[in-house]
């Protein structure tokens, strides 16, 4: 009866420290998980008539008129002047941006960056700048920094303590291969941010960008459509 009750306890003890991990999640993030096996992931630049989309509103707009509903999308890196992708952008096949793998000032640039890229199968992978190679089967890809998580480690350059906080939104894929998009929802250093994707599993995880980021996922409550972006990631289904 005693050992019961100890266990009990303990049990006990976990469910509510989970509980509370879970709330601190779900009230500081906003956490997607897709499997991109079975739900239809996409990259955006452009309207049809090569208007740059720029917003969620707009994107919103491009998949109703497509005849699909938008379930989830958020800014998908960071971007130049005229709202060009930075860094390797690739959608449907398509080299639209080459791999920079210059030096500069900024996160981008932060070492080491990556690519975050869809394959022809849609199995997801996210690798650093220097290791990334060209492969005619990768259907989207792009390119930002710094990499968060590398072998489920963080990134060694970031500080616990560090005062450079922002919100920030970024990608990581878990061990079975489904993609986790994270939005923090107030400001957060780096590392911070790495370990919110270390703690529920990810094995590796981009930065995407910044203060600009904005989320749209209504079936967490979280609805943003505005924005002035380049390159935009969605998740879509055919309207019922």
């Amino acid at each position: 009866m005693q050992f019961l009750r100890i266990a009990f306890v303990i049990l006990c003890g976990y469910s509510v420290f989970s509980c509370k991990k879970k709330d601190e999640l779900e009230n500081g993030f906003v956490v997607f998980e897709v499997n991109p096996k079975i739900e239809k992931v996409s990259f955006y630049w452009k309207d049809t008539d090569g208007t740059i989309l720029k917003s969620i509103s707009r994107l919103k707009h491009k998949t109703e008129k497509n005849s699909e509903n938008l379930k989830f999308a958020m800014n998908g890196g960071m971007f130049s002047i005229n709202n060009i992708p930075k860094g390797l952008y690739i959608e449907n096949f398509k080299t639209f941006n080459k791999l920079d793998t210059l030096s500069g000032k900024g996160n981008f640039y932060l070492p080491p960056n990556g690519v975050f890229y869809l394959m022809k199968n849609n199995e997801a992978q996210i690798t650093e700048s220097k290791a990334f190679r060209y492969h005619a089967d990768i259907k989207y890809a792009t390119q930002s920094g710094p990499v968060l998580l590398i072998d489920k480690k963080i990134n060694p350059i970031f500080q616990k303590d560090s005062k450079n906080t922002n919100i920030r939104n970024g990608v990581g894929i878990l061990k079975n291969g489904n993609i986790v998009f994270i939005m923090s929802k107030t400001e957060v250093n780096f590392y911070n941010f790495a370990s919110v994707f270390k703690n529920i599993g990810c094995e590796k995880a981009l930065y995407l960008d910044g203060f600009v980021s904005r989320t749209y996922c209504p079936e967490k409550k979280w609805i943003q459509e505005d924005g002035n972006f380049g390159v935009m990631i969605g998740v879509t289904e055919p309207e019922k």
